[in-house]
């Protein structure tokens, strides 16, 4: 498990140097600057601003320094003191411990930060550690940083259950996964929670997790129609345009139908989501409601109250129709997840049910991020560029 892991991390370095250099460029700088003030700090025996009795020096601005990293050039002000007392040794340890400091703030991203992490890190950095209280400010600091999102303008969501043993009793946990799109056009995981179940205020906190992390610009959010996820995305992305998942409808749809059809009623209804335009669609639902009405009164009644909220994809470039009309590229991730987490069927407790989730979805995040672009976006540029050129006209 442990090699995995460590594979796993280098693995997902790579990736996000060779095809996203600026994604940990600012984090890496926030960690080396921080980690100088707070050796300035020591230095001179105060913090900045601050007044205190017996302290060895007084600060005097800073200095450039230029600081070649894997992740790109680093741009970083090193603090000087009258005193001449401070000097640092950061520079040197970070090209021998630079490997150990990217993978180590690469998990953070995907975990979360941690006083453990932050004091190891200092440790390597700078030789010893600091206070709790400097600690604690490089923490908030980092946190920010890494909580940091890109827009993306395509959010998918959706939630899977796992067993966990609770107090003695097994019971049914959900697990909330969001993904995006983002304006290069590569799949990302954006978040996996773990709730009682789902349910508004459940899928609610979840979105706006998201939000406080830097969530933002989404256009177009796909779900199934559970009314607590769909009255979420309502409320927390209420400029997003939703798009029921029409696989889901369709699945729904037999709760209409008699329990053995040998007829091509579904399959008929399936061929709306194919078409160029949501004219055409439109077009052809006439003629599928006027041929199936008589036999079928109750399901094309049901249909014709609840199918424009399946043709939402039509708003978006016609290139996207097949990967956004549905959850399928979630649902591609959850049989993974399903796959990996059925030979423990039954978790010890929620942590350790997160833990291994989070850890599998780091993986997939990977292979993603490795892989060719999965959507051109300039077709979505180049389409609401139009849409605001009509409007200004």
């Amino acid at each position: 498990m442990t090699r995995k892991d460590s594979n796993r991390t280098i693995s997902e370095i790579k990736a996000m140097i060779a095809e996203d250099g600026d994604f940990l460029r600012p984090v890496v700088r926030t960690v080396i600057q921080e980690f100088l003030e707070a050796e300035m700090a020591e230095a001179i025996g105060a913090q900045k601003g601050e007044r205190v009795e017996g302290r060895l020096s007084y600060r005097s601005g800073y200095y450039p320094r230029s600081l070649i990293t894997r992740v790109g050039k680093l741009e970083l002000r090193v603090p000087q003191d009258r005193n001449g007392r401070f000097s640092t040794e950061i520079f040197e340890r970070y090209q021998r411990s630079e490997k150990a400091l990217v993978a180590a703030l690469t998990q953070m991203y995907i975990q979360g930060v941690s006083t453990r992490k932050v004091k190891a890190i200092s440790e390597e950095l700078c030789g010893h550690s600091f206070s709790a209280s400097a600690i604690s400010e490089i923490n908030k600091k980092l946190d920010a940083e890494l909580g940091r999102f890109a827009e993306y303008p395509y959010v998918i969501l959706d939630a899977r259950y796992e067993k966990v043993r609770e107090n003695g009793v097994i019971r049914s946990r959900a697990v909330l996964v969001a993904i995006g799109i983002e304006w290069e056009g590569r799949r990302q995981v954006l978040g996996v929670e773990m709730a009682n179940r789902e349910s508004a205020t459940s899928w609610k906190d979840f979105l706006l997790g998201l939000k406080r992390r830097g969530l933002r610009g989404v256009v177009f959010a796909v779900s199934d129609d559970h009314p607590g996820l769909k009255r979420a995305i309502m409320e927390v992305l209420p400029e997003a345009y939703w798009q029921r998942c029409y696989v889901h409808f369709l699945r729904n749809a037999l709760d209409y139908l008699p329990r053995k059809v040998a007829d091509d009623c579904l399959v008929e209804l399936r061929w709306l989501y194919d078409r160029r335009n949501v004219e055409e669609a439109r077009r052809d639902l006439a003629a599928w409601l006027l041929r199936w009405q008589e036999k079928y009164p109750k399901l094309c009644a049901w249909v014709e109250e609840n199918i424009e909220e399946t043709l939402t994809f039509y708003r978006l470039p016609r290139e996207h129709h097949k990967h956004l009309k549905s959850t399928n590229m979630l649902e591609r991730l959850n049989q993974e997840l399903k796959r990996r987490t059925h030979v423990i069927r039954i978790f010890p407790n929620e942590e350790s049910c997160l833990r291994l989730i989070r850890a599998l979805a780091v993986e997939i995040h990977e292979d993603w991020i490795e892989a060719h672009r999965y959507l051109n976006m300039e077709m979505l540029r180049e389409q609401r560029k139009q849409l605001q050129l009509l409007e200004a006209a």
